[in-house]
């Protein structure tokens, strides 16, 4: 009785065979481009709806808008990725605004230099608030959540004493230009976040800060017995947060022509919605600035194509709120689920 000849593998099949833990997985592919295909699905759905909404016109007004709170995510970027929060973004905003605000109108008045010291003091005025939250954080061992929460509150109600609530204006052309103006045939604004943007990721990607920020969100003890001054980096990330508000707050007054009590309202939810649906990770160490300008561009979409939709503001906060639930969902199910 013979046996029967071992067959040897066929060298093609092997070659045409995808190697191990190469296959491809829709569910690994939908959860790395969720935001992106989201925002193409968006942007395809108001598109066919209304034919205004894939004008130039319309982009350019979309990215003006996300440009305000699209700073603010930046530095939310590096808060989240260390595993913090701040609430307290859209007071502090508003406080920094007016406070610049106040001192160019009541002491400056229509000096040419208005602007640029207006650019200053908001700037510092957030990054002192920024840098008081993180020093909170960090010497009285209280939850970023708890002491951002009570800035809010703090900085709103400073600004409602500032000025008896009512909003500051007269403002002079070359103040307004910083909100209005345009370079080439892009709106300053949008300028100015590309600018932060691309420095954020040049930082957060390419520079020894940047690791540690990824190494104190990873695992913060780990980082301090390596060498890191966690303390130092959780304290200068808030102040960063900090500064980037009062420039968007800069940025938001000359826009709208005054600086206003009630500027910035909301924005905290905006801005860490760009951030956890840019696909950062919420518990810290994961998450990056280009996903969080999908973030933000993708709220930008939305709200634009319900307002031309007429869909009221309060439905819009709904549908904001449902996507920041799914999206934090989707991922968790697919760090659980890998195929």
């Amino acid at each position: 009785m013979t046996a029967s000849p071992t067959l040897s593998p066929d060298p093609a099949a092997e070659r045409a065979a995808p190697p191990p833990g190469r296959r491809f997985s829709l569910l690994a592919f939908a959860r790395k481009h969720r935001t992106i295909l989201f925002l193409l699905l968006l942007i395809a759905v108001f598109g066919a709806v209304n034919e205004r909404f894939l004008t130039v016109r319309n982009a350019l007004n979309i990215l003006s808008e996300v440009s305000i709170y699209g700073i603010i995510a930046v530095g939310m970027t590096y808060v989240i990725l260390i595993g913090g929060i701040d609430v307290a973004v859209g007071s502090l905003l508003a406080f920094a605004s007016l406070a610049a605000a106040y001192v160019v109108t009541a002491v400056l008045g229509a000096s040419p230099a208005s602007w640029l010291i207006a650019l200053a003091l908001s700037s510092l005025v957030g990054l002192a608030g920024g840098y008081i939250h993180g020093k909170a954080v960090t010497w009285l061992h209280v939850p970023a959540f708890i002491v951002t929460l009570g800035g809010m509150t703090v900085w709103r109600g400073a600004t409602l004493i500032l000025n008896d609530g009512g909003p500051i204006s007269g403002f002079d052309a070359a103040y307004r230009w910083w909100g209005t103006g345009h370079i080439l045939f892009v709106p300053v604004p949008v300028v100015v976040f590309a600018l932060v943007a691309a420095v954020g990721h040049l930082v957060l990607r390419y520079t020894r800060y940047g690791r540690q920020v990824y190494a104190v969100g990873g695992n913060a003890e780990a980082a301090r017995l390596s060498g890191v001054n966690v303390d130092f980096i959780v304290t200068s990330v808030y102040a960063v947060i900090g500064a980037l508000a009062g420039l968007s707050g800069f940025l938001l007054s000359a826009r709208l022509g005054s600086a206003e009590a009630v500027g910035g309202t909301g924005y905290e939810l905006r801005v860490i919605a760009s951030v956890v649906i840019g696909g950062a990770s919420l518990t810290g160490g994961s998450g990056g600035v280009g996903g969080t300008i999908l973030g933000a561009l993708l709220i930008g979409v939305l709200s634009n194509g319900l307002v031309i939709m007429h869909v009221t503001s309060y439905f819009q906060q709904v549908v904001i709120g449902l996507i920041i639930v799914a999206a934090v969902a989707f991922d968790h199910y697919a760090r659980t689920h890998k195929a």
